[in-house]
């Protein structure tokens, strides 16, 4: 008398049968539904046999070869879990290849069960215990290689942060390297033009997969030629280089859109361009030196500091002897260096005023205030400097470039 498990066994057998045809089959359209999937011809080839060995251990299973407490993942499945996480494939991509090889393969089944059995009640029988036996079949199967998966992305990023921590500091050292070893170490060409980032979180919300992403949306919008050069310092901050190829035209304006739409808690410290392994030094130093008036100056999570500014410059250069920076604006300020919202909105549009040649018409248009304000500010300014504007000119506009970058640093504490 048939019954389901003999059945089953049939199905099971003729799936064994047809495998090589049936991993074609599934390899074809994996290719054409998951586009993430690698395509070079030595991850396809492990592709088949991740795929072929599959099929091949879910027929012994059917046919009762192997109990169902003893499922293990195929070592070929395993290893093409690692390479995908090796080359960064998502781990999404996987999963959907097993959810899509599952329907695929169901989908053949039912149609042989309803070919090979005249029974509706048995082939629904038959089609039900298939289903529940691929379903336990995939669970156990992709939980494994997802595990491989992550183990192997964890180890492997650790191992080429390694190198590559060790090859940036040594590029930054300006150590004499092999060029071509060097390139191939940190799998980033350095013979083309370079923007440095220097990319930190707010304290305790570290996450530095959304700091990535941050790297590759703004390598996206500048057109990079390549992939971002990504390397992680600690949980909160990371450094990275953007290719953006022959010439140093670069709109680094696009930077604070990427980041004004990316995750709030993600700052950026932006670097000059630079051209080739020197370019690649200096575009770095000149972020980190931004970054380093960024974290003086305590401002918010989620803004972008970039060295092209000058006044972002020169404050970097008052950050290398804050005693000093400290002397200079409260000698040069007077109360107007207190550490109060009143006063640093009057430094504010005093600095303006300065930078726009004492000009309240244009200050007015560039602080957004109708220039009786302006002036009316400026005098008051001027007031609780208790110097004329004309005195110390220099040191004036440095101490104000020196409260605007590194705020409670250098100011006066009630």
């Amino acid at each position: 008398m048939p019954d389901p498990e003999s059945e089953l066994q049939g199905v099971a057998a003729l799936l064994a049968e047809r495998r090589v045809e049936l991993t074609a089959f599934l390899v074809r359209e994996f290719g054409e539904r998951i586009p993430e999937l690698p395509r070079d011809p030595v991850l396809v080839d492990l592709l088949n046999g991740s795929a072929g060995s599959n099929l091949e251990t879910l027929a012994h299973l059917l046919r009762g070869h192997v109990p169902v407490t003893d499922i293990q993942a195929p070592a070929a499945a395993v290893e093409y879990a690692r390479r995908l996480a090796q080359r960064g494939t998502s781990p999404s991509a996987l999963l959907r290849a097993y959810r899509l090889g599952q329907q695929l393969i169901l989908r053949w089944a039912y149609e042989e069960i309803e070919r090979r059995v005249p029974d509706p009640l048995l082939a629904l029988q038959t089609s039900r215990l298939l289903t529940d036996t691929s379903f336990v079949y995939v669970d156990a199967v992709s939980e494994e290689v997802m595990g491989a998966y992550q183990s192997e992305r964890e180890r492997w990023l650790t191992n080429r942060s390694a190198v590559q921590r060790e090859t940036v500091d040594a590029l930054l050292r300006d150590d004499r390297l092999d060029l071509a070893a060097t390139e191939a170490a940190l799998g980033y060409r350095l013979r083309q033009h370079h923007l440095g980032l220097v990319l930190w979180t707010a304290p305790g919300a570290g996450d530095l997969a959304a700091v990535e992403r941050t790297v590759g949306r703004i390598a996206e919008q500048l057109g990079a030629g390549g992939h971002p050069l990504f390397v992680p310092r600690d949980r909160e901050t990371a450094w990275a280089w953007v290719p953006i190829g022959r010439t140093a035209d670069a709109d680094l304006g696009v930077v604070g859109t990427v980041v004004a739409g990316c995750d709030p808690a993600v700052s950026v410290a932006v670097g000059s361009p630079g051209a080739g392994e020197p370019g690649f030094r200096t575009t770095h130093l000149g972020a980190a030196a931004a970054h380093e008036v960024a974290q003086l100056g305590q401002h918010p999570a989620g803004h972008v500091i970039a060295y092209d500014d000058p006044t972002v410059r020169a404050a970097a250069l008052l950050a290398r002897d804050l005693p000093t920076t400290r002397r200079m604006v409260r000698g040069t300020l007077g109360d107007l260096a207190d550490d109060s919202e009143g006063a640093a909105r009057l430094r504010e549009t005093l600095l303006a005023f300065v930078e726009e040649r004492e000009s309240y018409v244009a200050t007015a248009a560039r602080v957004h205030l109708h220039k009786n304000t302006v002036k009316y500010r400026v005098d008051r300014a001027v007031e609780a400097r208790g110097k004329p504007l004309g005195e110390d000119r220099l040191d004036l506009e440095l101490a104000l470039i020196a409260c605007r970058w590194l705020g409670p640093e250098v100011l006066a504490r009630g």
